[in-house]
């Protein structure tokens, strides 16, 4: 009975072997994929969650891409969705973007199809849903998209102020503009703290402070942070740099203060709206009565 049981435990053995070898969360990342993240371009190498190209996702995955790639080129979105990809923190992510987009459109067109066939449905009606349903699930995931970065810019602007004075206080205490910056993405929770910290590994892959500070402001496209960083390239220059963000981070203050006044004044009015439609309903329902009556009196006589 031992010997059948040893041979049986070794074909178990290596038959669970090569399953757990199978599961990509279970392979240890290569040396090529721990070193990407500090390699410029680092983004492109595949993660060991990618599905293999000898799986059917990854045989899929290329047609995905080219599908979306195809509409992303006829909606003229292309460049707009790689800087939103890139601004809320997804940047090299467009071709993932358009598989899921071409994913959801071919979801679409097959359950819509289905639908109207078993519903019977006219064919002009069908032709327009089998059509309309995959162009707005695109058209969903690009809004969401859209809704996403317009969010991160608004934090950005919100949380920059107070940014500013930080960095204000630790370049006027001393700290290089590279030491102030990683203090403040080490200590720090909230979207500039991140962006910060992108901005530091930038700078370890070979980029000047000046040139990654630049670079986030363009992908964020915040006015503000512009404006701040052309304070904070001055850093070699300025022996005052410390007071010149001071007065930066006052403006800011100032325009997210008028920015916010702005929208209390717009809700305000916003609130007379049902009021008056409330006011003038049952005022025409009133003046509607004798009218009616009037004109009964009228064609009775």
């Amino acid at each position: 009975m031992i010997r059948f049981l040893v041979p049986i435990a070794l074909l178990v053995w290596l038959g669970a072997t090569l399953v757990l070898a199978s599961v990509r969360r279970l392979q240890r990342p290569s040396l090529v994929q721990r070193v990407a993240p500090y390699v410029d371009g680092g983004g492109n190498v595949p993660s060991p969650s990618d599905p293999p190209r000898t799986s059917l996702a990854g045989a899929l995955t290329p047609l995905a891409q080219g599908v979306g790639d195809a509409i992303g080129r006829v909606l003229g979105s292309s460049d707009e969705t790689a800087c939103r990809l890139a601004r809320i923190g997804e940047r090299g992510e467009l071709p993932a973007f358009r598989t899921r987009q071409a994913l959801a459109a071919v979801c679409a067109f097959a359950g819509l199809a289905v639908v109207c066939l078993a519903l019977g449905i006219p064919a002009v009606p069908t032709a327009i849903l089998v059509v309309g349903g995959p162009s707005l699930a695109v058209l969903v995931l690009e809004q969401q998209l859209a809704s996403s970065a317009r969010d991160r810019q608004r934090r950005v602007f919100v949380e920059l102020p107070v940014v500013a004075e930080q960095l204000g206080m630790l370049l006027s205490s001393g700290y290089s503009l590279g030491a102030a910056c990683n203090r403040i993405a080490g200590r720090g929770s909230g979207v500039v703290a991140h962006d910060l910290a992108n901005v530091g590994r930038r700078v370890r892959q070979g980029l000047s402070e000046g040139d990654a500070l630049r670079e986030w402001a363009e992908v964020a496209d915040v006015a503000v942070l512009d404006r701040l960083v052309g304070v904070l390239a001055l850093d070699r220059e300025a022996a005052d740099i410390g007071r010149l963000i001071g007065d930066e981070a006052r403006a800011a203050r100032a325009d997210a203060h008028r920015e916010l006044l702005e929208s209390i004044e717009r809700r305000s009015q916003q609130v007379w709206i049902p009021v008056t439609v409330a006011t003038l309903v049952p005022g025409l329902l009133f003046l509607c009565v004798p009218f009616i009556e009037a004109l009964r009196l009228f064609t009775s006589s």
